[in-house]
């Protein structure tokens, strides 16, 4: 069962309930009952380490993949019965770059743009988007893997979606550039659109996701915004370090009544403070703790009701 911490008051953009999936001539369960909701307007995470199933949910939502159990809607609209004009409102930005080598990016986006029947934008506007405007002319043959990425980027973003798959969408990029692409995703969000990305790298994930959820053995066993995931994992405490004597000491107090807690504000009063900081947990903490939790329930029912 998916324990959600808060979720937008808002239509959820993709609805999915009790979704299982195994690949043909396969005896692994890929996704084992996941239960999601994506709501209007937010940047939505699905974490997890590679090869948990995090690409397969997105092809099924895509209408890539068949053969599933449990339901899955797309703009309230089952997956498994979806029109051409479905392919109108998304933009897919996968993992490994689909592009023509041999053409300019002016001449990938230009190609790309003749394929939908909806207004599109004006590549240069989406080159200059993603930092790209400069090589517009250039042969993708000779862009680096991040020029790539983001060439890919551009490609799912010419037709104007209103929502927008996205694979571990920072690839190959440093972390300049990275933090560029995520200052795009989140004005792309202020505009309505919706974002569903997945990725292994949780630091991303809590610089702009609204929302996460972790997937482990097919489930996602909990979702929440990522500041409260990292305060309800976390210890209630704060922690306060000091220049002492012999060099720097680290002193920890509860959160409760921190305001009456004397030998806290003598410790303010008193002492050169070098740093004050809460302790809640980071997202890769978070997921730790929730999958070992998983991990024991499921050894706990397998052996009957006994913790072994």
């Amino acid at each position: 069962m998916t324990t959600s911490i808060s979720s937008p008051d808002n239509m959820a953009v993709i609805a999915v309930k009790n979704l299982s999936f195994s690949y043909p001539h396969s005896s692994e369960i890929v996704l084992n009952g996941l239960n999601l909701d994506i709501y209007k307007g937010e940047i939505f995470g699905l974490l997890g380490p590679s090869g948990c199933g995090k690409s397969t949910t997105q092809k099924i939502l895509m209408g890539l993949l068949k053969g599933f159990s449990g339901t899955a809607d797309v703009f309230s609209q089952p997956i498994s019965s979806i029109s051409r004009q479905f392919y109108q409102d998304i933009g897919v930005c996968f993992e490994l770059p689909a592009l023509y080598l041999r053409l300019s990016a002016m001449e990938n986006l230009t190609l790309f743009a003749s394929l939908y029947s909806v207004p599109t934008l004006n590549p240069l506007q989406v080159l200059e988007m993603v930092g790209l405007r400069e090589a517009a002319n250039h042969r993708v043959a000779n862009f680096s893997k991040g020029m790539k990425m983001r060439l890919n980027l551009c490609r799912a973003l010419i037709h104007d979606p209103k929502l927008l798959f996205l694979d571990e969408p920072t690839t190959g990029q440093d972390p300049a550039r990275a933090r560029k692409t995520h200052d795009l995703l989140t004005h792309l969000k202020d505009q309505g659109k919706t974002i569903f990305l997945t990725t292994h790298n949780m630091a991303e994930a809590d610089q702009i996701c609204d929302r996460v959820g972790f997937l482990f053995n097919g489930e996602i066993p909990v979702t929440g915004a990522p500041n409260e995931l990292k305060l309800s994992y976390g210890k209630h405490q704060v922690e306060l370090i000091v220049k002492g004597k012999n060099g720097m000491v680290s002193s920890r107090f509860p959160i409760k009544n921190l305001g009456e807690n004397q030998q806290f504000l003598k410790a303010l009063k008193q002492s050169d403070i070098r740093s004050i900081h809460t302790l809640e947990a980071s997202l890769e903490e978070v997921f730790i703790e929730v999958t070992n939790s998983v991990s024991q329930s499921a050894k706990t029912v397998k052996n009957g009701g006994k913790k072994s």
